[in-house]
């Protein structure tokens, strides 16, 4: 018989954290097949909930409609998705069963205490992995999950199906490598889903958040935007550039990473194809206020685009 703690009514519990691996050592023991087989899908949606705040995290989250109860809101709702992706499966749990039923020969049927505690350990160890070198790389690196490193969310295929085009155009004009300001666009606009609009609501194809300074001639859209004085962020209304294609953004961005001095670190950093060195240069030049937008922008480039 299947203890309360261990339902297979995994949405009932959607406490995902780091503690939970005792107590899936623990329902493991239980005595039943069933009991093992539930803990591992526990597993899967604790990794599938890993793997979706690893991408959270390379998404800039500093909008105006972002705040604590909206944060709270989106995990939650992480939480619960990743446990509906547990229960059609990803091929973990499966992995997991076969790896507890065959480290040490079982007592009865049920695998001996030492040999889950060894199989969890080596799920923490991957978890570990995960956390610090930023989720989907770790996972391609280590081959042990049945993800492939190819499986990029939706939303990012769309925004690299969109704009590789003008960034292999902008790259051979300037060296800088096409995922470098891919991943940059990303950044200035939330993957395409914060671009710069103007009041009537017109898209100004500014993928690269450039503004209007007072030599610029063509057209200007006046929006809300997050600047950091001495690190404190701060909303102010200010003047951006518009274009009329995305490709004219590309252009014009690489006209100004090209043109200005102040950049020339950050291309040689592009050149060795140095993604941190390219983020902090931008950074040092003035690029953006932001004081983690190097991390971030690094981040981005060697999480999700690599």
């Amino acid at each position: 018989m299947i203890p309360r703690t261990v339902s297979s009514d995994l949405s009932a519990n959607l406490a995902i954290d780091t503690k939970g691996m005792s107590e899936l050592r623990q329902s493991a023991r239980a005595g039943s097949p069933e009991a093992l087989k539930t803990a591992a899908t526990q597993f899967e949606a604790m990794f599938v909930n890993m793997m979706m705040k690893s991408m959270r995290d390379a998404t800039p989250q500093d909008g105006l409609m972002d705040n604590q109860q909206t944060k709270m809101f989106t995990t939650m709702l992480d939480q619960q998705t990743s446990q509906d992706i547990a229960k059609k499966g990803l091929g973990l749990a499966d992995v997991l069963v076969r790896q507890l039923s065959k480290t040490l020969p079982p007592q009865d049927g049920v695998p001996t205490d030492a040999a889950m505690t060894r199989a969890l350990m080596e799920q923490a160890k991957l978890q570990r992995s995960i956390e610090a070198s930023g989720g989907a790389a770790a996972v391609a690196r280590s081959g042990s999950s049945p993800v492939a490193a190819s499986d990029k969310p939706a939303h990012v295929r769309s925004f690299q199906d969109k704009l590789s085009g003008h960034a292999e155009e902008a790259s051979r004009a300037t060296g800088i490598p096409a995922k470098f300001m891919l991943g940059q666009a990303a950044l200035e606009t939330g993957w395409g889903r914060r671009e710069i609009k103007g009041r009537d609501g017109s898209n100004s194809h500014n993928l690269f958040g450039i503004k209007a300074g007072p030599d610029w001639k063509g057209r200007v859209v006046e929006t809300a935007t997050t600047e950091y004085i001495n690190g404190q962020p701060q909303t102010r209304v200010e003047k951006f550039r518009a274009y009329d294609s995305y490709a004219d953004s590309f252009k014009d961005y690489a006209r100004l990473l090209s043109s200005n001095p102040r950049y020339e670190k950050a291309l040689a950093a592009a050149g060795s194809t140095d993604a941190a060195g390219f983020a902090r240069g931008l950074q040092r030049a003035g690029y953006a206020t932001d004081p983690n937008y190097a991390t971030k922008l690094a981040g981005i480039i060697k999480r999700t685009l690599a």
